[in-house]
Parts: C-alpha cells; sequence; structure tokens
C-alpha cells in the first residue's frame, strides 16, 4: 500500500492508492521444502553449476585432478595385466589430500562466507527456515561434495580393476572400506572447513586458514612422526597422528578397515588406539555440528 501526503484541504489530506499489491494464495510448501532447496542450490554451488564460468573452474579443474592418477593407474594396470592396484582404495584420499584440502578451502567459504558477508542469514531466518535448516542443509552440502569429489576416483579405480579382471570379491571389499572411509573423511573436512569459514565474512581469511588447517597440519605431523621413528621413538608417532585432520582418518581405517598406513615405519595405531582416534573424529564432527549452530544462531540475532 503506498500513502501519499500533500497540502491539501483538511479533508483531503491523506489519499490511499492502489497499485497492484496482491496476496499469495499458493501452496506453502515449509520448512522441509526450504531446507531441500538451500542444501540443493548449495551443492550445485560447490560445483560452480547454476553460477557463472569463473565460478565453475576451479572445483571442475580439482575433480578433473583428483580423477586422473586413478585413470592412470587404471590403464596401467589393464595394459600390464598387473595381478593388483597400484594403490589401496583407502590410501588413495590420504595420497589426495592436498587436492581435497583445496577443495574444501576454495568451497567451505564460498558456502558460507558470502551469506555473512552480506549480511543475509538473518533473511534465511525470517522465513520458515531455522538456524537448525541452515545449518544442516549446508553442512550437507559440503559433505555431499566432498563425498562426491573422493569417490568419483575410487568409482575409476573399481571399474578398472574389474575390466583388469581382478579378484571381484577382493575388489569390492577394498572399494566398499575405501566408501566407509572417504564418507568419514567428508564428514570431518565439512565440519571444520565450515567452522572456520563461519568465523571470517573475508573469504581470502577463510580460504588461508583452511588450508592451515587441513594441509598445513598434515605437513607438520608428518614430519614430526618422522623425525620421532628416526629417533626411535616409534610409540609417540601413534600419538601424534591425533593433531592432523588427515592422518586421523588415516588411523581410524589403519585400526578397523584393514587399511595399510602412512604412518613412518607403516605401523598405524592398535585396535586401542584406534578408539580413540575414532572418538576423536566423531567429536570433532559433533562439535563441528555444535560450534556451527551456537554461531548462527548469534548472527541470526
Amino acid at each position: 500500500m503506498a500513502v501519499e501526503q500533500s497540502l491539501t484541504p483538511r479533508g483531503e489530506q491523506t489519499r490511499i492508492h492502489d497499485i497492484g499489491y496482491r496476496h499469495y494464495d499458493g501452496p506453502r510448501l515449509g520448512r522441509a521444502y526450504a531446507r531441500r532447496s538451500l542444501y540443493s542450490q548449495s551443492l550445485r554451488g560447490s560445483y560452480g553449476l547454476g553460477r557463472s564460468v569463473k565460478s565453475k573452474v576451479l572445483p571442475m579443474l580439482l575433480f578433473v585432478v583428483i580423477c586422473v592418477p586413478a585413470l592412470i593407474m587404471v590403464a596401467v594396470a589393464v595394459a600390464t595385466k598387473a595381478k593388483a592396484l597400484p594403490v589401496d582404495y583407502t590410501r588413495y584420499a590420504v595420497i589426495m589430500q592436498a587436492v581435497i584440502g583445496l577443495y574444501v578451502a576454495s568451497q567451505g567459504p564460498q558456502s558460507v562466507s558470502r551469506d555473512l558477508r552480506f549480511k543475509t542469514v538473518p533473511l534465511y531466518f525470517s522465513r520458515p527456515i531455522e538456524t537448525v535448516d541452515y545449518v544442516r542443509a549446508k553442512y550437507a552440502a559440503l559433505a555431499s561434495a566432498l563425498f562426491i569429489l573422493t569417490t568419483a576416483p575410487l568409482i575409476v579405480l573399481y571399474v578398472g580393476a574389474l575390466l583388469a579382471k581382478l579378484d571381484f570379491s577382493d575388489q569390492t571389499k577394498g572399494f566398499g572400506q575405501g566408501l566407509v572411509s572417504v564418507a568419514l573423511l567428508s564428514l570431518l573436512f565439512a565440519g571444520i572447513g565450515l567452522v572456520i569459514s563461519s568465523i571470517t565474512p573475508r573469504r581470502g581469511f577463510g580460504i588461508a586458514a583452511v588450508i592451515a588447517a587441513l594441509t598445513i597440519s598434515y605437513g607438520a605431523v608428518s614430519t614430526v612422526q618422522a623425525i620421532a621413528f628416526n629417533q626411535s621413538s616409534s610409540s609417540a608417532v601413534p600419538w601424534l597422528g591425533l593433531f592432523s585432520p588427515i592422518t586421523l582418518i588415516d588411523g581410524v581405517q589403519t585400526a578397523f578397515l584393514g587399511a595399510t598406513s602412512a604412518f613412518p615405519g607403516g605401523e598405524g595405531p592398535s585396535s586401542g588406539q584406534g578408539v580413540v582416534y575414532l572418538v576423536v573424529v566423531l567429536g570433532l564432527i559433533a562439535g563441528s555440528y555444535g560450534l556451527l549452530m551456537r554461531r548462527y544462531r548469534k548472527v541470526g540475532l
């Protein structure tokens, strides 16, 4: 409605004009639909879909980069009639951790930093959507995008292994173990990436912080582990692995999925130590979710 005031006689000072506003009489789809829409939009945005060409370049490039080594391994295995793949399914994500970390660093801030920078989060909460819906949709979207990224090369390896006529049961078992590993990795990395990204509306700061937390920490922990191993302190090596996200995943899959450890000497955590690793990983995932909820309750006020 519009109100027009003019310097006219007292009886005609206020006029009401009908400028065509109409009530919405269609269906109201509610929170569940809004949550699914936000999840779908965020997942598509993680690969630049529905956005500018410039936004598609990096995620698509990283997707290709992480798949190319798997294609090469498959080609070599088929051509040489190898009896096993060069790399286990559970080892592939550890080897490509730098690519995965760079993907999280680029897409984590893209998912949440712009909402913080342009102060659009309260607008989400002015609709049926609530804090828990926003956090769940963003978390699930980034975790799903990471799962797609890390599963694609495993599928390439699995299909290639079958084409190379490797043992079906062994390859299926290894592929299943790899899926469990990358699912856990996706949840952990997505949580850490979103928590760090939600702290600052500056995308550049978020990218640097995520790289430091995921990639640089792995290099630092691996270096300290190597030093401890060379100094005959091999008992400390498994405990040092608790201080980096990728070594946490390595420890869990070594203890429970029969994976070969990337730790110095190839000796990962024991079953007892693996329980500690698993508790820490699950605690970080739950803690990340809790921190995001607390953060967005404050932002939405």
